[in-house]
Parts: C-alpha cells; structure tokens; sequence
C-alpha cells in the first residue's frame, strides 16, 4: 500500500464523481492530500466557491460516506499561472507524498516531467458528474442535487451557492 497520495482538483463544486474517485484512491493510500486548486479565486462564474467553502463541501462528503477523515489531509493551494513552478508550489504546500492520481492531461505530464509517480483514477461516469454542468444547471434554476453528495447539496443551499451563482450571472444594463 502506497502511504501518501495526492489528488488536485477546484472543486467547484465537490460531486459524486470526486466523491467515488476519492474512495477509489482511499483504498490504495493510508494517507490522502486532497489539494482545493486555485484556492484564491471565488465569486466567479467557473469559480463561485471560496476555499473555505470548498473544504467544508469535502469534509461534509467524506464524513457522510464513513470515510474516516484522520487519513485526509485537505490543503488549498492558490494557483501561480507558471507551469514550471506549479507542482513545486504543490510541494511545497503539502506533507511529502509517494504518488499523485489524476486524469487531467496537463497535472499528469507536469508531475510526471518532475519526477513524480503518476497514477489515472478510473473515472466515474464522468460524462454525468462535471463541476461544469452543476454550474450550468445552477445557472438555469434546474435539477443539480443530484449530482452532488446529499451533504454538499445540503450545504450549498445553506449559503445559497445557487443563488450566488445566479447572482454573479447578472448584469447591471437595462434593456
């Protein structure tokens, strides 16, 4: 068993696909780092949720599915917009770590260019769980729970996420 993973994402927000591929990797770990990428960006159409937020929606998950959350570590991480420095600015951030799961092309060939282990995470019917089109339904008042972890829709409803959304959508023209 590998001791130390790494999983990178924005979260925005936290899904059911994160949630199965979190518990795919958790069997293979001891530890897990799950990195909340771009952290300093929020109130923003493709990223309506602050770090703190973001978080919360991960611990909320996690707990609801009985995973036990001593064995996770969740660090927000602002992005540095340098290809080059990015990993190290991972690095940096996070507790020394053995292997990094991802399916995202560019995190891949970053970490694996740096020396690091690289593993794919098999996705989970990812043409149905995407950050995206959660936002997009939010956008249109439509069905959006669903896809989420009941906790996370829960949570999002409490700070009115949706409705923030929305908000941020609007413009101050008059027709």
């Amino acid at each position: 068993m590998v001791k130390r993973g790494v999983f990178v994402g924005r979260f925005q927000p936290f899904h059911k696909g994160h949630l199965g591929a979190i518990k795919k990797i958790a069997d293979k770990v001891d530890e897990l780092v799950i990195i909340v990428g771009s952290s300093q960006y929020s109130h923003r159409l493709d990223n309506p949720f602050t770090a703190g937020e973001r978080i919360t929606m991960i611990r909320k998950a996690l707990e609801e599915e009985g995973i036990q959350l001593s064995r996770v570590w969740i660090i927000p991480v602002p992005d540095v917009h340098q290809h080059m420095l990015w990993v190290y600015q991972i690095v940096g951030y996070c507790p020394k770590f053995d292997v990094v799961y991802t399916n995202e092309p560019l995190t891949c060939r970053l970490f694996m260019e740096a020396g690091f282990r690289v593993e794919q995470v098999p996705p989970i019917r990812r043409e149905v769980y995407l950050a995206t089109e959660i936002r997009k339904r939010m956008l249109a008042g439509g069905e959006w729970e669903e896809l989420v972890p009941s906790s996370v829709a829960s949570y999002i409803k409490e700070i009115e996420g949706d409705v923030r959304l929305r908000d941020l959508n609007k413009t101050d023209t008059v027709d």
